[in-house]
């Protein structure tokens, strides 16, 4: 059992790192410079004040990981619809923190009343988080194809999306 909670500005050193990591390395991404402990603070006090969700796991007593929801358009209409964002600390990988993260992340942002979650999946070969959100019911919608240049190559990113509580088959409240 991997304890999972609501992130805490205590955490932003943990966060930046994992997320600096993430940048630097890999193609979940598509930021070239990670962003310091100023810049994650803002974003972490922007997504809380404007009532989405942000969590993290814990392995060992220390942060291993996080996952928010955020807005996934700025427009009104999108309101009840959100972005995840899931990363892991590299030396944690492969434990099933990803799987915990995204479940109690999709509680938590239906309980807030939203409808949708999108996924934007950072390069086509991201094979494991295609597959952990396939896992927990987000259905492919589509793949952009080279739409990120980062390390030397074109990226895609893939689009999956899950409807949450009554989805679009009520108005919502």
């Amino acid at each position: 059992m991997i304890p999972i909670r609501p992130a805490e500005l205590s955490d932003i050193p943990a966060i930046t790192r994992i997320y600096a990591h993430a940048v630097k390395h890999g193609t979940a991404s598509f930021e070239l410079d990670p962003p310091d402990e100023a810049e994650i603070t803002r974003r972490y006090t922007s997504l809380c004040d404007g009532g989405f969700p942000f969590v993290v796991g814990e392995i060992n007593g220390e942060v291993a990981g996080y996952a928010y929801a955020g807005p996934y358009r700025a427009r009104r209409a999108y309101r009840f619809t959100v972005e995840d964002s899931i990363y892991i600390d590299p030396e944690m990988q492969r434990r099933g923190l990803g799987r915990v993260l995204l479940e109690r992340l999709l509680i938590d942002a239906e309980a807030r009343g939203f409808r949708q979650m999108i996924a934007v999946i950072g390069d086509s070969v991201n094979t494991s988080s295609i597959a952990l959100h396939a896992a927990l019911g987000f259905r492919m919608v589509g793949t952009f194809e080279a739409v990120g240049f980062k390390f030397g190559r074109w990226l895609d990113s893939v689009l999956m999306q899950k409807p949450l509580g009554d989805g679009a088959s009520t108005p919502p409240a």
